[in-house]
């Protein structure tokens, strides 16, 4: 199944409410950065085991463990949740920016090192929430 596939089929299975949210934020990420590469990871480990939220990503980053590994992973994560939507903005060195820079901004949303939660998105102000997945795509490593 594409990537696209899997996402249309995890929206489909989302209240309403929340999908159109979720594709509200599809389309800021996208609008963004046009043409990003887009992820979809179901959240299952290699024994098919759940252990986080089905992720929509946007955009492309390594990241390089301490051991010398590394990984390629998305920039942006977008994920529903029991309690609302968070979006991620991974790769950040200084897991105080988010917070510091938009945190006060967004409204009614927890700010954490790489990850703005909130219950919906007439709780935020979507100039800022633009304005941080912005921020995410173009400065990974700050």
């Amino acid at each position: 199944m594409s990537v696209e596939e899997q996402i249309k089929e995890h929206l489909a299975g989302l209240e309403e409410s929340k999908r159109s949210e979720i594709e509200e934020i599809q389309r800021i990420a996208l609008r963004v950065s046009p043409g990003c590469q887009v992820w979809f990871d179901n959240g299952k480990d290699s024994e098919g085991k759940t252990v986080a939220n089905p992720t929509i990503g946007y955009g492309f980053f390594t990241i390089r463990y301490a051991n010398g590994t590394t990984k390629d992973f998305f920039q942006i994560g977008l994920s529903a949740n029991a309690t609302g939507i968070s979006v991620y903005i991974l790769g950040l060195k200084d897991k105080t920016y988010l917070a510091r820079t938009f945190g006060e901004q967004l409204g009614k949303a927890k700010v954490t090192g790489y990850c703005i939660r909130f219950k919906k998105l007439k709780d935020i102000d979507l100039e800022v929430l633009e304005a941080a997945i912005k921020f995410g795509f173009e400065n990974p490593d700050v």
